[in-house]
């Protein structure tokens, strides 16, 4: 199975299209194949998966990291609608610290993104009942569980946010901006 992947403006961030095989009664393809991303250069582990279903359009979940020793790489996929998926670099030893990337990821693009270790991720539904499905190196921990406000002004992310506003959890409402946080990331 080959995979098309891309690097992002920051290259540690990657697009990954895995081969979609269609005929008349629909379509197969692997979506995770461990020996396939390991000839493309991603060896990594995944312990979790994780699937989130957004009703509304403009829903956000995000600005998120873990941080280590709990750190973890994703792997995102939709299977139903589409996001605004959102990276931000957060090692404070990175030439593109504070900067992000965005990539539209939808079940029709078939489209997925790698966000490692390092960098807050955070996604913004544009199709309404989207789900998204993602892959963790690590294992959820809530003492390690941090984050940044989504729309810091800082992060200049151009978000399509509904007039309504965006859908926000309690948690993303309050979160802390880049400037007010200690990264735990070198």
């Amino acid at each position: 199975m080959a995979l098309d992947v891309t690097s992002l403006s920051i290259p540690d961030v990657k697009l990954i299209t895995p081969k979609k095989f269609g005929d008349h009664r629909g379509f197969f393809s692997e979506t995770f194949n461990a020996k396939a991303m390991k000839e493309a250069g991603i060896d990594l582990e995944f312990v979790q998966d994780n699937h989130s279903l957004s009703a509304e359009v403009g829903t956000m979940r995000g600005l998120h990291f873990q941080a280590p020793p709990f750190a973890q790489d994703k792997l995102v996929r939709v299977i139903r609608g589409a996001i605004i998926d959102v990276a931000v670099d957060i090692r404070r030893s990175s030439p593109t610290f504070g900067q992000h990337v965005a990539a539209e990821i939808s079940a029709e693009n078939w489209t997925q993104i790698l966000v490692p270790k390092g960098f807050a991720h955070g996604f913004f539904t544009i199709q309404p009942d989207t789900e998204v499905i993602y892959k963790v190196t690590n294992f959820y921990s809530a003492e390690n569980d941090a984050g940044i406000l989504w729309n810091d002004p800082a992060l200049g992310i151009d978000w399509p946010v509904p007039d309504n506003g965006a859908v926000l959890s309690d948690k993303d409402k309050v979160q802390p901006k880049l400037a007010e946080i200690e990264s735990p990331f070198d």
